[in-house]
């Protein structure tokens, strides 16, 4: 039995862009994505803390060291700039796999999006 869990975590991380005129998708800052374990084109879901929509997209690998986090797309009509979101992807992991998995957390600075 395959069981589905936490893979990846981006805890507080602030939107410093909300572009609609775009295809879609969120674009996050490559340090980022290195350090939470994402990889571009992987499927994420969106909290946002400040209105509490939840979306689900895929990821754009942004600028390196850039801080960004930008939703695009229709996405962009779910935040604003300056709202903190949450970043979260999941993996099917064997059922007594999945009981000693620990998904990687990170916790960036929510003023500058860089790695504490």
């Amino acid at each position: 039995m395959l069981i589905e869990v936490l893979k990846s975590k981006i805890h507080l991380a602030s939107v410093t862009e909300a572009n609609l005129n775009y295809v879609g998708s969120i674009t996050i800052d490559e340090d980022l994505m290195d350090a939470a374990n994402l990889i571009e084109n992987e499927k994420v879901h969106v909290l946002n803390l400040n209105n509490g929509e939840r979306l689900v997209t895929y990821i754009i690998k942004g600028k390196r060291g850039s801080g960004d986090i930008c939703l695009n797309g229709a996405a962009a009509r779910k935040v604003i700039v300056g709202d903190v979101v949450i970043i979260m992807s999941y993996a099917m992991l064997d059922f007594q796999e999945a009981k000693s998995f620990k998904p990687t957390i990170i916790l960036p600075d929510t003023k500058t999006n860089k790695l504490l």
